[in-house]
Parts: C-alpha cells; sequence; structure tokens
C-alpha cells in the first residue's frame, strides 16, 4: 500500500468538486479524504495501490463532469496513515 497527496488548483470549490471525489472513490479499492484548502485549492489524500491511485486520479482529472474545472494539480508521496478508514470529506 502507498499514499498519495494532490493539490488540485482551478476552479475547484464551490462546484461539487469534494462531492465528485467522494463518489469515484466507490468504484476503487482506496482509502483517503478530500478537502478545501483556505487558498482555493484542494488537496485529496489517496491510499491503496499504486495502479487503483493512478487509475483514480486519471478518471477524476480526465474523465469526470469536473476535468475540465482542473487547472493544474501535484501529486506527492506522503506516509501511508493506518487509522485513515473508507473515505470522507473533510471542511
Amino acid at each position: 500500500m502507498i499514499a498519495r497527496q494532490t493539490i488540485f488548483e482551478g476552479r475547484v470549490q464551490g462546484v461539487g468538486f469534494r462531492y465528485t471525489c467522494k463518489e469515484l472513490a466507490k468504484g476503487y479499492d482506496l482509502t483517503g479524504s478530500v478537502e478545501n484548502l483556505p487558498e482555493g485549492t484542494v488537496k485529496l489524500i489517496l491510499q491503496g495501490e499504486e495502479e487503483e491511485i493512478e487509475e483514480y486520479l486519471q478518471d477524476l482529472s480526465e474523465e469526470s463532469a469536473l476535468s475540465h474545472h482542473i487547472k493544474g494539480q501535484m501529486t506527492t508521496p506522503i506516509e501511508v496513515d493506518d487509522s485513515l478508514k473508507g473515505f470522507v470529506i473533510s471542511k
């Protein structure tokens, strides 16, 4: 299992982006969280197998109904958090 953090830029707040992230996660074997950040970006945390994470991020950024709102994204590796269960919307 690995963990990744992705920061999304663009018009990603106030358009249902966090809800879309949560709904999309139902089709994957992942745990994670998504939250709005004060500067207008969205932080997404995903944990699972690398292939699942890559497929999820591709679906979100290229295939989802909100993909056109994403103007940039940066994904970085982070430590796995064993306490994270399911997929939650924070803030």
